[in-house]
């Protein structure tokens, strides 16, 4: 990684179970982005021994001491990309003017869209996995104030 390179680790729905090989991923990154449905606030602290913890409140989290009170909609900058980031894909504001990358989760299903330069980011479910889905996550490299690259990384649906 050149000095001028910033990875980020992007994780969502991890419903109070952090699995040893989503730790492993996110330990080169300097930021972690969770797209919510956190559960456990213990999880964030856990996760932030890695790096800077940007975090949004899931639906399922709105019941969760320490973590009902995060953000519904988070926008931040990191490296001079702008992020706006909610749980929910319908919770999207429709004024994204400036933003750089959407990231949203709920649905447990990866997917990643470029639309008008923008990149709209869900990196799935790397808690347990549900309604079919993969046990996915996704990091992104950030350089000159630019998202360089996205990939997309998945994992055996046994390894807790």
């Amino acid at each position: 990684m050149s000095g001028d390179e910033i990875r980020i680790a992007v994780i969502s729905d991890t419903h109070g179970m952090l699995r040893r090989c989503v730790m492993a991923e996110v330990q080169d990154c300097s930021c972690i982005l969770h797209a919510g449905d956190i559960i456990r606030e213990s999880d964030l602290d856990e996760l932030a021994v890695n790096g800077s913890i940007y975090a949004v409140r899931g639906n399922n989290d709105i019941w969760m001491p320490g973590v009902c009170d995060l953000a519904g909609i988070l926008r931040f900058q990191i490296g001079g990309v702008s992020f706006c980031m909610v749980h929910d894909h319908r919770d999207v504001p429709r004024d994204l003017e400036g933003v750089d990358a959407v990231i949203y989760g709920h649905s447990h299903r990866y997917s990643e869209e470029w639309t008008d330069g923008r990149l709209w980011l869900n990196p799935g479910s790397c808690g347990r996995a549900r309604f079919g889905s993969d046990v996915t996550m996704a990091k992104l490299v950030l350089r000159g104030g630019k998202i360089q690259s996205v990939k997309k990384i998945e994992f055996a649906n046994d390894d807790e």
